[in-house]
């Protein structure tokens, strides 16, 4: 049973959908609803806001293969916690001669704006280990991260002997993965964070000023005053993701410019034009 939660209808895929559609369908939503996106009546920013959480938990589980295997078996209630890790005590054993067997693996998915501002996540493992009398049980404990400010995707974070135990055998360690959230306006390209606009020709012509809401909630308003060409790129020193050795240290905000020219012109429309443009360029 899944109980009052869907998160298959939430993103609006089928219970077989592959990583990629579960992705892609995050990433459509994620845009549409985006709390910082201007909506029409009678959408309200608190309706948006609510709409935006339940697609990001959605997505939480459905791209983490063991969330996502807990869910389709026990459902929601199955979860328990924001985070559940149960480990299979029948994996393979190995690295025999020192006693201790391999390190387990599980990814930790961080929102673009945990990454840029950094944050501390708390993480409820279960793991199996023996007691006393060499009988195995399971024991819970809580895990915390501190996510330091630019952490990139595939940063490991170790947590010596905190995975299974099998008894004559040291505890395995657990590891976590950093992975990246896809956002609905920012990309992530190394130091650099990266925007797609689209600007109209008259705005590309004329100049527009810009509007984003950064990742640490701020309002940046750009000033565009040059002729934008189709494909030109617009750099904005120390407004991207932050160094993770040095925070103070940011890389660039890029904007790549997407010029939308008009479908269509009237005979006086295009006269106009060739005026101006020829006295432009005498």
């Amino acid at each position: 049973m899944m109980g009052a939660v869907d998160y298959y209808k939430i993103l609006k895929v089928n219970r077989n959908a592959t990583d990629e559609e579960v992705k892609k369908a995050y990433k459509r939503l994620a845009m549409k609803w985006h709390p910082d996106k201007s909506h029409q009546h009678p959408i309200k920013k608190d309706e948006a806001e609510a709409k935006f959480k339940q697609i990001s938990e959605a997505y939480d589980v459905l791209s983490d293969p063991q969330k996502r295997q807990i869910y389709d078996l026990y459902g929601h209630s199955g979860l328990n916690s924001e985070w559940v890790f149960k480990e299979n005590g029948n994996e393979e054993i190995g690295n025999q001669k020192n006693n201790k067997p391999p390190s387990i693996e599980r990814k930790l998915a961080c929102s673009l704006e945990e990454l840029y501002k950094g944050c501390r996540r708390k993480l409820r493992i279960s793991r199996t280990a023996p007691d006393d009398f060499g009988q195995v049980k399971s024991v819970e404990e809580i895990l915390r991260i501190d996510i330091k400010p630019g952490w990139k995707k595939g940063t490991k974070i170790t947590f010596p002997e905190k995975g299974n135990q099998e008894p004559g055998m040291t505890s395995s360690d657990l590891i976590f993965v950093v992975d990246e959230k896809p956002h609905p306006l920012f990309r992530r390209d190394g130091s650099d964070l990266v925007v797609s606009q689209k600007i109209s020709l008259l705005d590309a012509l004329t100049g527009k000023t810009l509007k984003f809401t950064t990742l640490d909630g701020r309002n940046l308003s750009i000033s565009v005053t040059d002729i934008i060409n189709p494909g030109h790129v617009l750099l904005i020193p120390n407004e991207g993701m932050p160094n993770s050795k040095d925070p103070s240290k940011k890389g660039n905000l890029r904007i790549k410019f997407n010029v939308k020219f008009p479908s269509r012109l009237t005979a006086q429309q295009k006269h106009d034009l060739k005026r101006i443009l020829s006295e432009a360029g005498d």
